[in-house]
């Protein structure tokens, strides 16, 4: 016997009755991942390069913030923890990451200073499915909870659909919560959460998966646009309409 799965796409049946995904047309994957820069008006996104980052990265990363829990070390947490100890050994890890190809390693950066305040990667790269996913974000506090980081993302985002993904992902720590509250945020749809998926740090991991569509993904393009646009924001840089709001109400995305 066949049975429809909820939540699945069943709009085709073989010969023998069985429910099968939509057809998708002349799929042939999408581009492989190039080294460009993305430029928005507040950040560039651009493919790490150790000695052009280092001295502002070394610097971003190990500040602390002014937030509860946002001590330099604690950023590291969902991570496994600090990879260094001294300038020696984060020269080590950041050339480590410059030369991987996946995942690919990104420096975001401040337009207006020329600083390198985070890191963000496109990792688990599989075009000939279409699906990518982002990660490994570790963002200074100079950088986190601003409209540069938002927009960041969303130039990150705008990349992998242009290039021809038909999926974009976003997993983290099923306890990290600012992580889920960004996913959610930014506009991913949580997925489910994969038990004792990985050990980290000698400590289990369950991880939380969102998700966004190609389908899905010009009516967030509007609102992501809509939310960074210079006119959401009064003369103290304060939003006038919250992401959050716009990213959840359930007809939005449709």
């Amino acid at each position: 016997m066949t049975t429809d799965t909820p939540g699945t796409s069943t709009r085709s049946r073989t010969p023998f009755g069985q429910p099968v995904g939509e057809a998708v047309p002349g799929w042939q994957g999408a581009t492989p991942l190039p080294d460009v820069t993305l430029t928005g008006h507040r950040v560039r996104v651009e493919p790490l390069e150790t000695d052009r980052h280092g001295d502002s990265l070394h610097a971003a990363l190990g500040e602390a913030g002014t937030a509860p829990g946002d001590a330099a070390e604690a950023r590291w947490t969902y991570l496994g923890g600090v990879p260094y100890r001294d300038r020696h050994g984060f020269d080590a890890w950041l050339a480590e990451r410059t030369d991987s190809r996946d995942p690919r390693f990104h420096a975001i950066v401040e337009r207006a200073s020329g600083r390198a305040l985070g890191v963000a990667a496109y990792l688990n790269i599989v075009p000939e499915q279409g699906s990518i996913e982002v990660g490994h974000l570790h963002f200074s506090p100079r950088l986190q909870r601003t409209p540069a980081a938002t927009e960041a993302m969303a130039l990150m985002m705008r990349h992998a659909f242009a290039l021809g993904y038909r999926r974009y992902e976003w997993k983290c720590d099923a306890l990290n919560a600012p992580s889920r509250r960004a996913a959610e945020r930014l506009g991913f749809r949580f997925e489910g959460v994969f038990r004792q998926h990985r050990v980290v740090a000698g400590r289990n991991r369950d991880t939380a998966w969102f998700s966004i569509l190609d389908g899905e993904w010009p009516a967030l393009e509007a609102i992501l646009q809509r939310w960074l646009s210079p006119d959401n924001f009064d003369a103290e840089g304060r939003q006038r309409s919250s992401l959050s709001a716009l990213t959840a109400r359930p007809s939005a995305l449709d």
